[in-house]
């Protein structure tokens, strides 16, 4: 019996494209609750009975509990999926007309895949929006603070709206060249209405306004 993960097309297919091994954080959308920790290693029968002796060995045994969250996670990972991107592409577009937005990255909106990766390498362009602020790291505070709904957190892929600060938080360590301007925020977009993560995002955009 095919499981409903099986029943739709990923967004990405990395073994279909010549990939020997392809490593999933379960514990972004696989999961999908923010409550399990894992991974998993999708690869060939041959591939993967090489792998189980290093899997004993040191010890990467999931618990039951933990395998069991992820298999009730996995059931509903294609409906989650369709309607959490939904919702990104509804937020990019209302982002791209607010006038403290410099740049929204987001490869479902018009001219943003000039690769024509989306319907070739990838199914969809997923539920990950990131936009730039004009005020830099001054605007990117007063925005976060000013939020009631989405949560600031580094995390991505559950049912809960994210905003986070890469500059500050996952990029801090990273050499100053190569880490990301200052006003850049990162949402992970969930399962609320996109009309409520929009007047949550309007609180922040009224904060950047008032400075």
């Amino acid at each position: 019996m095919r499981s409903p993960a099986q029943s739709v097309r990923r967004l990405q297919q990395p073994l279909a494209l010549g990939a020997a091994y392809s490593l999933h954080s379960a514990t972004k959308y696989i999961g999908g609750h923010g409550d399990a920790m894992g991974g998993v290693v999708a690869t060939s029968t041959e591939r993967a009975a090489q792998l189980r002796p290093i899997r004993t060995i040191t010890g990467a045994v999931m618990d039951p509990w933990t395998a069991y969250l992820l298999h009730r996670g996995i059931a509903t990972l294609p409906v989650r999926m369709h309607a959490q991107q939904a919702n990104a592409g509804i937020v990019a577009r209302w982002l791209t007309e607010q006038p403290q937005v410099t740049r929204v990255f987001y490869p479902g909106l018009p001219g943003a895949d000039p690769a024509g990766l989306v319907g070739t390498q990838m199914s969809g362009p997923g539920a990950m929006v990131s936009f730039e602020l004009a005020g830099g790291l001054a605007a990117a505070e007063a925005f976060c603070a000013a939020l009631n709904l989405i949560t600031h957190a580094v995390s991505l892929g559950g049912i809960d709206t994210l905003i986070q600060h890469p500059a500050a938080l996952t990029h801090r360590p990273v050499d100053a060249t190569a880490r990301p301007s200052e006003g850049i925020l990162r949402l992970s977009i969930g399962l609320e209405a996109p009309v409520d993560v929009i007047t949550d995002l309007s609180r922040g955009m009224r904060a950047v306004a008032a400075q």
